[in-house]
Formats: structure tokens, sequence, C-alpha cells
């Protein structure tokens, strides 16, 4: 059973009609708006009309902005590619990531929506946080730190390393909260045990890592409730747990599909695929059909917490499977594009092997009735047109292929 107040917002629970006709005008009115401030959308949206935008079957046509090649964009025009509305002095601060990659935060006091996660987890007005993400030149730090203060709490803000000191601070102002990853709560915990020293958080947010059940169940047993959010840089949250912990709701200001990796086509329900979002709420950096690079599907039902949006099951794994064989690059809107020409075969993976030190790779198909000959080599004909090098076919029945996403499979063993 559900507690209003346990929830952020009324738009956690509306309807599914109530959330359609909802999105529909923001998505239409974010549409236009990136097209006409942000000059990167302005050329690639310039023959999209933006009030016909208002549904996930009009969002799926338009083209995809993949992470992995931002770097590219930026270097070409600094600071971010021609994505931003506004100019970067109208900013409030820039972030650099690995790349690398500038990230823009704007004026919003809680500009990367992370007060709904952290709310999820129990974090109320008046809460002193510990936040442990790191606030040098990444964003970490201040994901976490707006969303807290936008919530009324007060936070530390530790960042990474000086275990000791932390504890320090830690046994003298009595934090109740935690924010950061689970691998340094973990390291806080077990310094702290080791030194016969309290801890008094009993509620957390972690993100960035992987989050192990062992240890959600541990730190349970210990009077300490702690559960994940999936946020980027970028877009800022992606999707949260509640304390039901059945899969990670979609936030309120995005959209999220899950697509094949390598096409912005969207899979069915239950599929693994890559996560692509749009921003519906964020102005100043206005992402339209944001190709995350990381994996994950949909999670059929309603959380049993009675939030109502869509659900995904976490991160997994990721979805960039470039590879290179026999000294050429080969990606995965190639291998879509090969499945496509042959409407016999459903979906495939192209599976990459080195026997003897030599590389090799197979596409293999899913077929009904087991395909045929003629139909392998018209594949493979495809393969070498599409990939620029020769490729073995295999034939399955459908359903055979494994549910995990991959659509290019590296079982190369180098000795």
């Amino acid at each position: 059973m559900s507690n209003e107040r346990d929830h952020f917002d009324h738009l956690e629970t509306r309807s599914a009609d109530a959330r359609a006709a909802g999105q529909a005008a923001e998505l239409a009115a974010q549409v236009a708006h990136a097209r006409a401030q942000a000059p990167y959308f302005a050329e690639t949206l310039a023959g999209v009309d933006p009030a016909a935008v208002t549904d996930r079957a009009a969002l799926a046509a338009l083209p995809v902005v993949r992470k992995s090649d931002l770097m590219d964009r930026q270097a070409a025009a600094r600071p971010f590619g021609g994505l931003t509305a506004p100019g970067a002095g109208a900013m409030a601060r820039v972030f650099q990531s690995p790349g690398p990659i500038y990230e823009p935060h704007g004026q919003a006091a809680d500009f990367f929506r992370t007060a709904r996660a952290l709310h999820a987890a129990g974090f109320r007005a008046g809460d002193l946080v510990h936040n442990t993400f790191s606030y040098h030149l990444t964003p970490g730090g201040f994901i976490m730190d707006a969303g807290a203060r936008a919530l009324g709490c007060t936070v530390i803000p530790a960042g990474i390393g000086n275990t000791e000191q932390q504890l320090d601070v830690i046994a003298d102002l009595k934090p109740v909260a935690y924010s950061g990853t689970p691998s340094f709560l973990r390291i806080l915990l077990d310094k702290a045990d080791e030194a016969g020293r309290p801890v008094p958080f009993t509620k957390g947010l972690v993100s960035g890592e992987y989050y192990p059940p062992a240890l959600r169940q541990a730190w349970a047993e210990r009077g300490l409730s702690v559960i994940q959010c999936y946020a980027t840089a970028d877009i800022g949250l992606i999707a949260y747990e509640s304390p039901a912990a059945e899969g990670m709701i979609v936030d309120e200001g995005v959209i999220v599909e899950i697509v094949r990796p390598g096409t912005g086509e969207p899979v069915p329900d239950g599929e693994v695929g890559e996560v692509v979002v749009t921003t519906l709420t964020n102005r100043e950096y206005p992402l339209i059909r944001f190709a995350t690079g990381d994996l994950s599907a949909v999670l059929a039902g309603e959380s049993p917490c009675g939030r109502t949006n869509m659900r995904i099951k976490g991160w997994m794994g990721r979805a960039d499977q470039t590879t290179k064989v026999k000294g050429m690059f080969v990606h995965p809107g190639q291998v879509n594009q090969v499945v496509k020409r042959h409407d016999t075969v459903a979906r495939g993976r192209l599976v990459v092997e080195n026997p003897d030190n030599k590389d090799t790779m197979t596409l293999v198909c899913e077929v009904a009735g087991g395909g045929s000959d003629a139909l392998a080599a018209a594949v493979a004909e495809t393969v070498q047109a599409v990939c620029k090098v020769r490729g073995q076919v295999a034939f399955v029945e459908p359903g055979s292929l494994p549910n995990d996403g991959l659509v290019i499979e590296d079982k190369r063993v180098y000795e």
C-alpha cells in the first residue's frame, strides 16, 4: 500500500492517459524550442513539424544524438557542439567528463531533477546529507547536492577519499543520509566498524556503480535503507528505485525509449536494447533522443509503491559494441542493416572468434524453418557489402538468441 506522502508530487501517480496528454504538449514544445534555439537541432530537425511530435511513434522517427559522437561535435563547436539553447555564459557551471566531454549546468535550482529520487529514498527537509560524489570537474557532486538542497536538506560536500577525515566529520555532525557510490559507502562503514565508531546513516541513495543485492540486504539488516538511481551528466535523472525495489521508475521529466543498439528503432517491451532519452523540461540543454550507450529493458507493470510511470530494469551493460575484425571496424548499426535487408530474418547477432589466432565472424540469424543455402548465400553477400568483411551465416529458430542486447558478441581469446 502506498501513502500520498511517500510521493514527490501528483505526477508520479497520474493515470497513463493523463501522463500521455501532459507529455504530448511538453514534447511538442521541447522539439520546437530545440529547433529554434539550438544550432545542432536547427539543422537536424529542419524538416520536422514540432506540432506533430506528440507521441512515441512520432518521436521514434526523429534522428538519434549519440553520446559517443559528443566529443567530435564539441571539438568542432566549443563548448557544447551546438546542442545547447543559450550560450555557455548563461550556464551556472561547466563540467568535464572523460573524453573530454563538456556538460552544462543550467541556472535552475534542481537542474538535474534528482530531488525526486532523493525523496523516494526518504530524504526530507531538514536532513543532513553526507554527499560523497566528486565535486572536482565532474558533475556528480553537484547532481546530488542540488537535488538535496531543493528538498530542503543541508549538504556536507564530502567528495571522495580522505576516509578518516570523513569519519571524523560524520562523528561530529551525525548526518542521517548518504549519497554516493555503493563502494565508497561500504568503505566508510567497514572503516567505522573496524574502529568501533558508530555511523548514524539511516537512509541513502547510491548511483554510478553496480549495487549488489547482498550489500542491500546487509545494510538493511543494520537499519540502513539504501536504494539506487540512474542518472547521467548529460541528462540528469533518468530513473530511480522506490523502497519497493522492483525495477527503476522513469523520471517524470524525460521520455525513455529502448532501441535496438546501433539504430533508433524501438524494440518490443521486455527486449534488451539501448536507452534513448528525451528531456521534456530542460530548456538550456534540450536533448532530443539522446542515445546514452547504456543497455536496459522495459519492466512490465507498475511499481507496488503506487508510482505509475514506466519502469526499466536498470543498467544492464553498454550498447556500444563496435569491434575491429581483420583490421576493419564493424558497428552494430551495420549488423542491423544486414538484417533489415532480408525479410525472413527476424534478429541477428554477429559472433566474432579467432580460432588459430585468425579472426572469423558469423552472423547468427533467427529464421523460421531453419533457412536455406540460398538465403545463407544472400545474407553472406550482404554482410560483405555492408561490413566490407567476409562472414559466415548460421540459422537458428526465432527466440533462440539471448535477450541481452548484444548485436556483436566478441568471443575472441588472446593467449
